[in-house]
């Protein structure tokens, strides 16, 4: 079995609930609404990856996250939450 490490990330209305998993670097968000964060621009998909860059894991984790609440921003803000919780886990 893999190892699999989850977290819960929140910011304004927004909610995210995802897991990491190794992989290669691979983001699949499923979203409540229509909207797509990784489509919609640049400084969102950064947002989303800061907490790779800070612990020097990028490209190693695949992130699956369902979203729901809020807006772009919001959205984006939680699931760098939850992911930044996850990678605790992995590395305290």
């Amino acid at each position: 079995a893999q190892a699999q490490y989850a977290g819960t990330g929140r910011r304004k209305n927004a909610v995210a609930r995802g897991s990491l998993v190794p992989g290669t670097g691979k983001t699949h968000v499923k979203q409540k609404r229509c909207r797509r964060i990784t489509s919609h621009t640049q400084d969102l998909r950064l947002v989303i990856n800061q907490p790779f860059a800070v612990t020097s894991t990028e490209g190693s984790y695949d992130v699956h996250v369902n979203v729901v609440g809020g807006g772009y921003a919001g959205q984006s803000g939680a699931i760098r939450h939850g992911i930044a919780r996850a990678l605790l886990q992995v590395d305290p």
